[in-house]
């Protein structure tokens, strides 16, 4: 599978990143879970446990690699993954915003796909 120069280093070192300042949160309900598939190129960082009365079962990013692309397919992060990526020297041309519908994707400053 084509893709950029060391995007899944870049991709695995957000989401280690974002699941250590999750662990910081003062005594979470739930797991800090990283899943990491580089045969498929798809990485995920969950939140998996329970409050009180209710499970927590979150999937706060999920990264996919395809084409040559780092696509952003599901992202619960205040600033954005995108924001990272591009501070990481990520060009804009190879983000794609997943989680958009496809005929929004052309009004985002981001790939189409």
């Amino acid at each position: 599978m084509a893709q950029g120069p060391g995007y899944p280093s870049i991709v695995k070192q957000a989401l280690s990143s974002y699941a250590s300042l999750l662990a910081k949160c003062p005594s979470p309900s739930y797991n800090i879970i990283l899943a990491f598939d580089d045969g498929n190129s798809q990485y995920l960082l969950r939140k998996l446990g329970w409050t009180e009365s209710s499970r927590v079962r979150q999937t706060v990013l999920h990264i996919a690699i395809r084409n040559g692309k780092i696509w952003i397919e599901e992202d619960w992060t205040e600033e954005g993954i995108a924001t990272y990526f591009l501070s990481h020297g990520i060009p804009r041309e190879d983000i794609v915003l997943g989680f958009q519908p496809p005929i929004m994707r052309p009004y985002t400053e981001f790939a189409v796909g």
